[in-house]
C-alpha cells in the first residue's frame, strides 16, 4: 500500500484555505486533483460527483473537527488531497462540530485492501489530539504537509519499535 508521502503532492494540499461550505470544499479538491488528469473535465466531474455521492450516505465527518471525503472511481492510482480551513465549517460530523481540517482520497475501485488500510491510518492520525493540534498550527501549504509525513513517520516509528519489542 502507498504511503501518504507517496501519495500528497505538494499541489493537493491547501493550508488555511476559506470556505463557506462542504460543497466549495469538494469542488476546490476536484478542481485540483481534476488538473493531474489527462481529461481534466470529465475527470472534475467524476471525482465531485462521487464524493459528494458519498457525502449523501452519509457525512464522512468523523468529530474532533475532522472530515475524511473519499470514494471510489475508475482510476488508475490512488490519490489524495489535504485541506486546513482558516474557519471551521458545519459538515454534519457525527459529533456535530464544525470541521478545519479535510483529508480527501480518491481510490481506485479494485483496491478494496489499500483503501481500509489509508482509511485506518488516517483514523489513526486523526485521533490524537496531539497531531491534530499540531496539523492546525501549520501556517502554510508546505508546512502542513510537512507536518503530516512527519506524524506519519512518527506512526510508523512507533509500529515498528513496537514489533521489535515484541519479537
Amino acid at each position: 500500500m502507498p504511503s501518504i508521502a507517496e501519495l500528497l503532492e505538494p499541489t493537493q494540499v491547501h493550508c488555511s484555505f476559506t470556505a463557506h461550505s462542504r460543497k466549495k470544499i469538494l469542488q476546490l479538491v476536484a478542481e485540483s486533483l481534476a488538473k493531474e488528469a489527462n481529461d481534466e473535465e470529465n475527470s472534475l466531474n467524476e471525482i465531485y460527483d462521487g464524493l459528494t455521492e458519498r457525502e449523501r450516505l452519509g457525512s464522512t465527518g468523523l468529530g474532533d473537527g475532522v472530515a475524511i471525503p473519499h470514494c471510489r472511481m475508475n482510476c488508475e492510482k490512488m490519490q489524495c488531497a489535504f485541506v486546513s480551513l482558516s474557519e471551521a465549517i458545519d459538515y454534519e460530523s457525527i459529533d456535530g462540530e464544525p470541521v478545519d481540517l479535510i483529508f480527501v482520497l480518491i481510490v481506485p475501485t479494485h483496491e478494496n485492501k489499500a483503501h481500509l488500510e489509508m482509511l485506518a491510518i488516517l483514523a489513526h492520525i486523526f485521533s490524537e489530539s496531539e497531531f491534530r493540534q499540531r496539523l492546525r498550527s501549520a501556517t502554510t501549504d508546505e508546512e502542513l504537509r510537512t507536518t503530516m509525513l512527519t506524524i506519519e513517520r512518527e506512526i510508523a516509528e512507533q509500529a515498528n519499535a513496537a514489533a521489535v519489542n515484541r519479537s
